[in-house]
């Protein structure tokens, strides 16, 4: 592996090598991003975390747009990657593309793996080249021309362990060869920096014991034990200690075992294991690096059914047997038919495995459990407890004294069993998924079908006994292909029956965890499978079971595995998740047997959705697409869980959104019209801030299917006036002037004045867009004595607003000041600071008009401060904009920047109009610095995006610029 190409390096001084050499990188700031987008190896890394890499003591104001400066002028550095850019943008933060070979990280991490693979194949040789070629990637400490970060301080810790690991595990692979003689030099080198690592120190005495040098090897504890107790204060390992103990006997580092130990229970490892080599590290780590003065170690490894507790903890088990020469032992209790194994039956077992039969086992429980203590009393042991249902189950079955361990699975979390590690395995990542179906399946076939391999994997939810039957299937069908098996998956209402073979099988495994739920806890599951959604908050049992609280119902299937802890919400509060196959399994038990109270159920969890769906809305800044009530029934919670929840209601939106959508389509689905167009509705003023056009269409077409279907007429208009202004933002005009007139229509035949006249408003609205400014004009005339009526000031505002508008548009300054400044002053009477920033928008485009950029800068400036602080990414952006604009001319570089921005946001939202916008503008600005081949650049791409829209006028200016450049800009 030594010819992969290696452009990024992390593992010493940072390094980017291209064509043979090295790259420059720009300043600090630049190094410290990259540095962070490296070590996360591709996943995203999130704005606030690089804001405090960049600047970690007190970030300036400007920190997110100098946040995009600086990405930006990474992108322009770094080589691209075949499918875009280097550096990619997301929701939340940025990730770096790295193709395979690229970062030493990643090289150094996959030749340790195929180390493992070759020892274990028994090519010891083979394993002890690819742990060379491996450290010969690093250069120093990780990182060491930086500054060290919080964001990758752990990070780096562990690959400095990682790489210690790799050395001892070199020395091991070399003293088993006979070559102990090169261990001694680099040993000695490396615990100069590394005096605390007992391992190194345990190398070092096999090294020299080996070459026949017992005084240094007894000379090396005496230096080890020194350094541990005068910096940490306590004694050397009990591994080290007992290989002490053996080269004074001139025993050599084995021990000898009596009786009927050493012994191996241990049922045979998975030829095929993949993955978890993190939590096996963690796992290891805990068993074999007890204090010999501590009680010994118990390792509790749960997670849900199907998830490989029992294939990982005995790989780890049989991986540690040198680690416990006197024996494993195995026990088995999970029994049959869903019934718990009893520990005094496995104790009459295990004892006659140790030499007790007959009369010599004790008839008590109790006794049982003292003889195994003390069978087991100072002896290295590694005990295996498999399947345990609860804690009385296990406790009789631990050894009691130091030098042993005990491993437990369990899909219960077994809280109370004292002074337990946990570790919880969840489903595979995608690659040791792929992985898994290769060596089950076969390696060339999910080579020849990738795309096929990745869906069989993405309908299994990566649950590894999922994967291995799917494997196992195709192993035995080798004249299908996976496209085959991956049909037969990808139809939901057959999954669970396509993942079985022979004895195995998912839905086997599933039910037996269910029965051992009680019978509440069991309907709250299967209640659970019909919504659909794979995380909720914890409010979602109370409703289902029309309680004040069922988080202690939802807690239970977290102990059994049957749910997840998907981490507190913004509002601290807990949040659960079911894997996807379990909320299949969950549907189907569901539907096969019905309760009576089902229907009910939902609609108490729906009506509890609604109404804070409703006080969420009602936070959010005030328009014309603000919900009305509507008549479905509402459930509120109590008062102070609901204030707690809807606090920020941005932040709730942004958890809740996917079950809020599948709260829509199950409405639908249950034929409940006015939830499904009310919860839908309800989330406009969200989907409209944060520009979530395709969440926006997709509940609206569920909701529209169930008011067609129930003659709700009300419900139709609604909904078709504010999808209406969906197809207005992407531009769908045809659409959106079908929407909005049919809107119109039904509410005159329902006599609905204010209805009428909103889609008045978007009719207005889409006639500006299309230039057709008397319609618009006249539309808004005609809405505003019929919506400015009461106290919606925010609703003249925004009338007003628009009117002055048209008004600048067609340059009647004077009359659209008038306007405007009533505009301004009903914004502020409403105290709403998101209509007031959207007026000053349009009073600083009337400064623009007049001449006064200054003026009109000051006004956008502040206009824009209250969208980002909102989140309100599309004014954001319309915003920056014409800032852009105030800059032209005066300030370039400034409009260049500023206009970046807004392209990328634009870009971001699919809003075309604003990206054509700021395109043409960018080619102004080219054009003004004299760049006329980059200014051609973005004319011709705006000329034709304008063209698409329909837009003349616009189209006809970037063409004129264009022909200004003459043959240059071509």
């Amino acid at each position: 592996m030594s010819d992969r190409p290696l452009r990024f390096g992390v593992l010493g001084p940072l390094v980017v090598r291209a064509d043979g050499g090295n790259a420059r990188m720009g300043g600090p700031k630049q190094r410290l991003l990259l540095a962070a987008l490296l070590l996360a190896e591709g996943r995203p890394v999130s704005a606030d975390k690089l804001v405090d890499t960049l600047w970690p003591q007190r970030p300036p104001r400007s920190a997110v747009a100098n946040l995009h400066t600086y990405v930006s002028s990474l992108r322009s550095c770094l080589p691209p990657v075949p499918d875009g850019h280097r550096v990619r943008r997301h929701a939340d933060g940025y990730s770096i593309s790295l193709l395979p070979g690229e970062l030493d990280l990643q090289v150094f991490e996959e030749l340790l793996d195929e180390s493992a693979h070759r020892k274990a194949a028994g090519r010891p040789d083979d394993a002890e080249s690819r742990i060379a070629e491996a450290l010969a990637l690093w250069r120093g400490e990780p990182l060491e021309d930086l500054p060290p970060s919080p964001l990758w301080q752990a990070e780096t810790a562990r690959l400095v362990e990682r790489r210690l690991e790799a050395v001892e595990e070199r020395c091991a692979l070399r003293l088993a060869a006979g070559r102990h003689a090169e261990n001694v030099a680099e040993l000695r080198s490396l615990l100069v920096r590394h005096p605390l690592r007992e391992g190194l120190w345990q190398q070092l005495m096999l090294a020299l014991h080996a070459g026949g040098r017992q005084a240094e090897a007894l000379g090396a504890y005496s230096e080890a034990r020194e350094h541990l107790v005068d910096e940490l204060g306590t004694e050397p390992g009990l591994r080290l200690r007992l290989l002490h103990e053996a080269i004074l006997r001139g025993a050599g580092p084995a021990a000898e075992d009596t009786g009927v130990f050493p012994l191996c229970q241990l049922p045979g490892d998975t030829p095929d294991f993949t993955g978890r080599e993190a939590e096996a590290r963690e796992l290891a780590g805990i068993l074999q690096d007890a204090s010999p003065a501590a009680p010994p170690p118990v390792v509790v490894v749960t997670g849900a059914p199907g998830v490989g507790k029992s294939a990982f903890a005995l790989h780890v088990c049989h991986a540690l047997r040198g680690s416990f020469p006197e024996g494993q032992l195995y026990f088995d209790l999970s029994g049959t038919g869903g019934q718990p194994r009893d520990p005094g039956d496995v104790l009459v077992e295990v004892l006659r495995t140790l030499g007790f039969t007959g009369a010599a086992v004790p008839r008590t429980l109790s006794e049982r459990a003292a003889l195994f203590r003390s069978r087991l009393a100072d002896r290295r042991v590694l005990v295996l407890v498999d399947g345990a249902t609860d804690a009385a189950q296990v406790r009789p079955l631990l050894p009691a004294t130091p030098g042993s361990a005990t491993v437990v699975t369990s899909r219960w979390q077994l809280a109370d069993l004292s002074g337990a590690h946990h570790i919880e395995l969840d489903v595979f990542r995608p690659g040791a998924a792929v992985e898994l179906l290769a060596r089950v399946a076969g390696r060339e076939r999910v080579r020849r079908e990738p795309d096929q391999a990745a869906a069989i994997i993405r309908d299994c939810g990566c649950l590894p006994l999922a994967i291995r039957i799917a494997g196992a299937r195709l192993s035995g069908r080798q004249g299908w292909s996976l496209r085959v098996l991956g049909e037969r998956l990808a139809d939901e209402s057959r999954r669970l029956s396509e993942l079985q073979v022979g004895d195995l099988g998912v839905r086997a495994t599933f039910d037996l965890s269910v029965r051992l739920l009680d019978p509440e806890a069991a309907r709250t599951f299967r209640l659970l499978g019909l919504l659909g959604t794979p995380e909720l908050p914890g409010w979602v049992a109370g409703a289902l079971l029309d309680r004040a609280d069922g988080d202690d119902v939802l807690e239970e299937l977290v102990d059994a595995s049957l749910a997840h802890h998907a981490g507190p919400g913004p509002d601290g509060l807990p949040r659960y998740r079911l894997h996807g196959l379990l909320r299949q399994y969950a549907h189907e038990e569901a539907l096969a047997a019905p309760d009576a109270d089902q229907d009910a159920a939902i609609v108490r969890l729906l009506a509890t959705w609604l109404d804070l769906a409703e006080q969420a809305a009602a936070r959010l800044p005030a328009s014309l697409l603000t919900p009305l009530s509507g008549d479905a029934p509402r459930r509120p919670l109590d008062p102070s869980v609901a204030e707690r929840l809807t606090a920020d209601p941005m932040a709730w939106f942004d958890t809740e959104r996917r079950g809020l959508l599948d709260a829509v389509a199950v409405a639908a689905e249950y034929g409940r019209a006015a939830h499904a167009w009310e919860l839908a509705i309800a989330m406009v003023p969200y989907f409209d801030q944060r520009s979530l056009y395709e969440d926006w269409r997709t509940a609206h077409r569920h909701a529209l299917r169930a008011v067609r279907a129930a003659g709700d007429r009300r419900g139709e208009a609604v909904l078709l006036r504010t999808l209406g202004q969906v197809y207005v933002y992407q531009d769908e005009y045809d659409e959106a002037l079908a929407a909005i007139e049919r809107s119109r229509t039904l509410c005159r035949a329902l006599d609905d004045a204010r209805g009428e006249a909103l889609a008045d408003v978007g009719l207005a609205t889409l006639h500006r867009i299309l230039g057709r400014a008397d319609e618009a004009l006249d539309r808004y005339r005609a809405a505003l004595p019929v919506l400015a009526t009461g106290d919606d000031r925010h609703i003249q505002a925004q009338l007003r607003g628009s009117i002055a508008a048209i008004l600048i548009s067609r340059d009647r300054l004077d009359e659209a000041g008038e306007w405007l400044a009533t505009a301004l002053a009903r914004a502020r009477e409403s105290a709403d600071p998101h209509r007031e920033a959207r007026v000053l928008s349009q009073v600083a485009e009337l400064y623009l008009r007049r001449g006064d950029a200054t003026g009109a800068r000051a006004r956008l400036e502040e206009a824009l401060a209250v969208f980002e602080e909102l989140g309100d990414d599309r004014c954001a952006a319309y915003a920056l904009l014409d800032l852009a604009r105030c800059h032209l001319g005066a300030d370039n570089a400034a409009a260049d920047a500023t206009l970046d921005r807004a392209l990328e946001s634009f870009r971001r939202a699919g809003n075309r109009r604003g990206h054509a916008a700021a395109l043409l503008m960018l080619g102004e600005v080219r054009m003004a610095e004299g760049d006329a081949t980059t200014a051609g650049m973005y004319l011709r791409e705006a000329a034709g995006m304008w063209h698409e829209l329909g837009d003349g006028v616009q189209e006809a200016t970037a063409r004129e610029h264009l022909a200004r450049l003459g043959p240059s800009g071509r």
